[in-house]
């Protein structure tokens, strides 16, 4: 409890970027506003109209439609999610997933199949195979003549520690596990030896499991009965016998969970400091737990994502090593280390873990995951934490995103987690961490196409303050809200459906929102070959009504003026939206149908345009009408030139990159040579 309120949730990447954004666009928005009211105070506006024009033009900067885009693409995410089997808690989580670095998993549940059963016994007479089918109370014991009676009073000890798990028959005649699965595979091994659950005594005296201590005793009758670490119990013991010792290097190194046995007299006149000291060594149980199915190919994904993958898990070095070498998890310079063995300092332990051969981690505590946890975000990776224990809460808060198990995890890990896997398994992380990378890909792919529209939205009203008035204002405050929150709602929401590039997960481009890139398609690109479509079909409307420079328009002509400047940027944005499908590709190289939805947006927002500029009461409370051919005519060449200026820049781009001759960056978020989803080279980021 204590490690856990310790623990501080940090914000995700989206929420960061997002408020950096939020301030920009404010700051900005609120700046020229008043500057442009101000200048329109000098050029002859009263107060009220150099107020509403001001507030026009911060209008015009305010991507009114963006965080709600952002919300409903996050929320899309968490319901494909939720069919992947991974159930979002925390929104942001979608997003987080997707700038994910560096993955701490748990073996048991997460790695293996958290099916255990007792495979081998181990006593003074020598290994004895256990061969049985699932939970069922019977098995073959294959071992040394007369080794059966030492087994069953090994069980016997162990058992009597067994308090939490049990194997129960359900109404169909098959044998299942409850509780701790460790346990219940002790007391499956019990009913296998003698036919019958040993009698627990309810009022024996018991020291409970703890990641601390790593065993668990019970005074039973005048027995001390001990089961846990072998380390920790052969610690306790008066001597070892070396055939414990050998068979104990033979079984972790087969990948087996090791749990020694112990026992000793208890006297009433003993203190209880010796209550678990002086033991007798009486064996071991070998547990085997083998892996689920496709964490190879998970694990294997993770490599070609460039995520970096640690084991932590509280069994054997040589247990975790074995099973790590057997999914894949550690390469050739892959990192096997024990928790009493990590540094004490926070930089050093994230140095030592940094590294792409995989890394396990073993006989870890519940301090020992809180501060990888620490030393990894220190070291600038986004660090996604599974956990299923109560002792697991603290390191699923600290870290960027906490990934709790649902089939087998505990209500407190789930409350600290920002992510439930309803089946535990690896590979389902990595499905998860796909769709964020989808998702993110998305919020940047609706944001250029909100800031393009802000840019031809500002044209208008840039056009008349720099002109000193000498040009009519041809936008008004609720046409640009009709474009932001009417005509530009839909295709941004179909944006953030884009289905993922097959290659998402093999690009490593940085996670940020707004690069220098983004912001000099939006503002420099596309924007501005909607704002100069807008302004041309708004003046050659003018002029074509008879309008010079420097006079005051008709109402008639500037409301045709106005509507032929709506019209543009609507049709301008439905070109944008193909468009901003990619980064690279030209819309007419994607294709039509992989994204259904945006072809029913643009349809809706054609309609939506019709119904603003040609019904009257719509166009009379808006301020413009419906345009003449020669507005309509500009409207759609310049909805066509904007489709040509962007597959000719992306084309350029393209043809004039080079690749870098000096050594590749490292490091966490350092870029690695290779194609991204969409065939972009990663040094152009």
């Amino acid at each position: 409890a204590a490690l856990t309120a310790s623990a501080t949730r940090p914000a995700s990447p989206l929420t960061r970027q997002l408020g950096r954004i939020v301030r920009v666009v404010a700051v900005l928005a609120a700046a020229t506003g008043l500057a442009l009211g101000l200048l329109g105070i000098a050029l002859g506006l009263d107060g009220t109209q150099a107020f509403l024009f001001g507030v026009g033009v911060a209008v015009a900067l305010v991507p009114e439609g963006l965080l709600p885009t952002v919300t409903l693409s996050l929320a899309r995410g968490a319901r494909l999610m939720a069919g992947q089997h991974a159930l979002v808690r925390r929104l942001d989580a979608v997003e987080t997933l997707g700038a994910t670095t560096f993955v701490c998993t748990d073996k048991t549940g997460t790695v293996t199949q958290n099916r255990m059963a007792v495979v081998d016994v181990v006593t003074e007479s020598g290994r004895v195979r256990v061969v049985g089918e699932g939970y069922a109370p019977t098995a073959r014991f294959d071992g040394p003549e007369g080794s059966l009676e030492l087994v069953r009073r090994l069980v016997t000890v162990a058992a009597g520690c067994v308090t939490t798990g049990r194997v129960v028959e359900d109404a169909a005649g098959a044998w299942h596990a409850e509780g701790d699965p460790l346990e219940a595979a002790v007391d499956c091994l019990a009913l296998r030896c003698g036919g019958q659950r040993p009698v627990v005594d309810p009022r024996a005296r018991r020291r409970p499991f703890s990641p601390d201590r790593m065993i668990s005793s019970a005074v039973v009758g005048d027995e001390v009965r001990v089961l846990g670490a072998p380390e920790q119990v052969f610690g306790r013991c008066t001597e070892v016998p070396p055939l414990l010792v050998r068979e104990l290097e033979n079984l972790t190194g087969e990948g087996r969970r090791v749990l020694a046995v112990a026992r000793r007299t208890w006297q009433p006149a003993d203190g209880e400091e010796s209550l678990e000291r002086g033991l007798e060594a009486l064996g071991l149980l070998a547990v085997e737990d083998p892996p689920r199915e496709g964490v190879r190919e998970a694990l294997a994904e993770c490599r070609r994502a460039h995520l970096r993958v640690a084991m932590l898990t509280g069994d054997h070095p040589r247990t975790a090593a074995a099973v790590g070498h057997e999914v894949g998890l550690l390469g050739p310079g892959g990192l096997v280390v024990s928790g009493p063995e990590l540094p004490a300092g926070d930089a050093e332990l994230g140095a030592l873990l940094d590294r792409a051969d995989g890394v396990v981690v073993a006989r870890v505590t519940p301090e020992d995951k809180l501060r990888i946890a620490r030393a990894l975000r220190a070291r600038g990776h986004v660090v996604a934490m599974t956990g299923d224990g109560v002792n697991d809460a603290p390191a699923l808060r600290e870290a960027d995103v906490g990934v709790a198990m649902g089939a087998g995890g505990s209500d407190v890990a789930r409350e600290a987690a920002d992510l439930v896997l309803l089946d535990d398994h690896f590979g389902t992380i990595v499905g998860a961490v796909r769709l964020g990378r989808a998702t993110f890909r998305n919020v940047r792919r609706f944001l250029t196409y909100h800031l393009s529209d802000n840019v031809a939205e500002l044209a208008p009203f840039a056009a008349w303050a720099l002109t000193g008035g000498q040009l009519p204002l041809v936008l008004g405050v609720l046409q640009v809200l009709a474009l932001d929150i009417g005509t530009d709602m839909l295709p941004a929401l179909a944006l953030g459906a884009e289905p993922p590039s097959e290659r998402i997960m093999q690009d490593r481009s940085d996670h940020r929102i707004l690069r220098p890139r983004v912001l000099l398609r939006a503002f420099g690109l596309l924007g501005a070959t909607e704002a100069v479509a807008a302004m041309t079909a708004a003046v050659l409307v003018l002029v074509a009504g008879g309008w010079r420079w420097g006079e005051v328009p008709s109402p008639g002509l500037l409301a045709l003026a106005s509507g032929s400047a709506f019209a543009a940027i609507s049709l301008g944005q439905m070109a944008n939206a193909f468009a901003c499908r990619s980064e690279q590709r030209p819309a007419w190289r994607l294709p039509v149908r992989a994204n259904p939805l945006l072809l029913v947006a643009v349809a809706a927002e054609g309609v939506m345009l019709a119904l603003f500029l040609g019904v009257p009461a719509l166009s009379e409370l808006l301020g413009g009408a419906w345009p003449p051919a020669t507005g309509w005519l500009v409207a759609v060449v310049g909805a066509a030139l904007l489709l040509l200026a962007d597959g000719a820049a992306k084309h350029l781009l393209r043809r004039h990159v080079v690749a870098p001759t000096g050594p590749r960056p490292t490091g966490a978020a350092g870029p690695t040579l290779g194609r991204s989803d969409e065939g972009e080279p990663p040094w152009t980021r």
